[in-house]
């Protein structure tokens, strides 16, 4: 196994489904994730309570890769990809 950038070990696959049997952690809350759930800006696994869904793309996204904006239309969340283009 190689050490990843966050301390741990891992096999080099980025994005591969674990074997059967084993779960993922929520990257936020660290509740068990479903595999399916992964946030599409920085591939995090996420829970169904913390995955956001950016209001401009309807991508799945985890907190640390959204952001809320409190405009004049009211609260939108918003990917980090399309926060850039919100003046």
């Amino acid at each position: 196994p190689v050490i990843g950038p966050e301390g741990m070990a891992s096999s080099g696959a980025r994005g591969a489904v674990p074997p059967v049997g084993v779960s993922k952690a929520c990257s936020s809350c660290v509740r068990t994730a479903d595999v399916k759930e992964a946030c599409s800006q920085c591939d995090r696994f996420v829970c169904e309570s913390c995955s956001r869904l950016c209001s401009c793309c309807n991508t799945v996204t985890c907190s640390l890769c959204s952001v809320i904006d409190y405009g004049d239309v009211g609260e939108q969340v918003l990917c980090n990809g399309c926060s850039i283009f919100q003046v």
